[in-house]
């Protein structure tokens, strides 16, 4: 509850200039995203990892390629968000929460893909960092630190390694999304469910085999799956569809700095979901750590501050002619 207090104060001061309801609506996002992992921990006790990858986007791109306008992008940028956050961030967080890691602390952890899109986009977009983002980087990484030595007292080391990879990709498909500059950012998303199916496909089929996928299947509907079917179902329409279609309606509607930091409730409602459901009970130090890791993913994700009035002004009257059509960064699982 302290964790959540904490959070809800930087939020609410961040977003003062956010009319009521779309306030709600943020929430609500959030709320589905944090759920989001329930949904996915209960869709692998059924599915192997990556063939529930598989099927999830195969859901969504069906659909997606009749129905969605194409996002008039370079294919290359949509092929790199679509290979960095949508296969590869996935197959490292469902093998990862396969492999032993908590659902709640697999909401936080990922949400290390802020820092790391920061630091990707310095070194490879040569974006400048402000005093303050270094710092929100420093604090992420220290309660990140914590959290995997926390993690490897109890033998559990890679799981936390997997799902820092797949915050890793996550933020390699940020980069590619701002390349993208894509004017609609949810027919981008969605069709960039596009690339994931075939490699899932073939990872799935390498490492997991031919026979897990169709025992899967076949055992499905027969069987007593309706747990993972439910789960798989949630994660296809209110993970991904309405809960990015909310998103990126408020981005949209809002300036960017006010909506994002609404996504730091995600982990919240995660940890807490995972705590009251599935007994998850996070250590002192764990909890201590995602207080610092929150707040390092705050500092390290807010703008930077114009030094000067005037400067602020040209930027203001810059930023007005050219509009802001970069996608929104998302906290999904």
């Amino acid at each position: 509850m302290h964790l959540f207090s904490v959070v809800l104060h930087r939020v609410s001061g961040e977003a003062g200039t956010v009319p009521r309801l779309d306030r709600l609506l943020a929430v609500l996002t959030a709320v589905l995203w944090g759920c989001n992992f329930l949904a996915v921990h209960a869709m692998l006790t059924h599915f192997p990892p990556l063939f529930a990858g598989c099927i999830r986007f195969v859901l969504v791109a069906l659909p997606t390629m009749v129905f969605v306008p194409w996002p008039k992008v370079r294919v290359r940028w949509l092929i790199g968000y679509g290979l960095g956050f949508a296969t590869l961030q996935f197959a490292f967080l469902f093998v990862a929460m396969d492999t032993g890691m908590p659902t709640g602390l697999a909401s936080l952890v990922l949400q290390a893909s802020a820092p790391f899109t920061v630091v990707l986009g310095a070194l490879l977009l040569r974006e400048r960092l402000s005093g303050r983002q270094v710092v929100g980087i420093v604090f992420a990484v220290l309660g990140m630190a914590a959290i995997a030595w926390q993690r490897a007292e109890h033998a559990a080391l890679l799981p936390v390694i997997l799902t820092l990879l797949g915050a890793l990709s996550w933020a390699v498909g940020n980069l590619c999304a701002r390349k993208a500059e894509a004017v609609n950012p949810l027919h981008f998303t969605l069709w960039a469910s596009v690339v994931p199916p075939i490699p899932m496909f073939a990872l799935s089929l390498l490492f997991e085999g031919l026979d897990a996928q169709w025992t899967a299947v076949s055992t499905a509907l027969p069987g007593d799956a309706w747990i993972a079917l439910a789960g798989l179902a949630y994660v296809v329409v209110f993970g991904t569809v309405v809960g990015s279609g909310i998103w990126t309606t408020l981005m949209r509607r809002n300036p960017a700095s006010t909506v994002a930091p609404f996504s730091l409730l995600v982990p919240v409602v995660g940890l807490s979901l995972a705590f009251v459901l599935l007994d998850e009970r996070p250590t002192p130090v764990e909890i201590a750590a995602a207080v610092v890791v929150v707040g390092g993913v705050l500092l390290g994700s807010l703008p930077r501050r114009p030094r000067r009035r005037a400067q602020a002004d040209t930027g203001s009257s810059a930023g007005s002619d050219r509009g802001d059509t970069r996608p929104a960064r998302m906290s999904s699982a």
